[in-house]
């Protein structure tokens, strides 16, 4: 058995994680629904547990799909920076490891406050997990080393 090379596992789950935040977003536009609604909520008879009106949070998900929308859009940067695209494969910010990281909390953090994100957050947590793992052991990504080696690049 070989060794486990953390970023590129982290990079198989934070392209799974992405598309599934893409995908919770877009249904989130559809089924407007604010996950953390029983914490302060109204417990009514007929109606079941109803979020307390003045919470900002309703406002921006159930109100206008503000997070909903952010969360596609970052789902779909990371979804560059992880295939990634060509224009953004010579850059710096594509041998990151940190700033996959920090974008990943973002995900995460954004996908747990809508109803349909909870699963895209847990494998955003994930990810960010292992991304931090291979950080902690020193890794490098391959195309790291050829950059350096041809000259150009930032």
């Amino acid at each position: 058995m070989g060794n486990l090379i953390w970023h590129v596992y982290a990079r198989f789950v934070s392209i799974t994680a992405s598309v599934y935040a893409f995908w919770a977003g877009f249904w989130g536009l559809f089924y407007r629904k604010f996950f953390w609604d029983f914490v302060g909520g109204i417990v009514r008879d007929p109606g079941g547990i109803q979020p307390s009106p003045n919470a900002v949070l309703v406002k921006v998900i159930v109100k206008a799909p503000v997070i909903q929308i952010l969360a596609m859009l970052l789902g779909l940067f990371l979804l560059a920076l992880e295939f990634p695209l060509p224009q953004l494969k010579p850059l710096g910010i594509y041998r990151s490891l940190p700033l996959r990281v920090v974008l990943l909390f973002f995900q995460s953090f954004l996908t747990i406050l809508f109803y349909q994100g909870t699963n895209a957050s847990i494998w955003s947590l994930i990810a960010l997990l292992c991304y931090s793992r291979a950080i902690a052991q020193g890794e490098k990504m391959a195309e790291a080393k050829q950059n350096r080696e041809k000259g150009g690049g930032v």
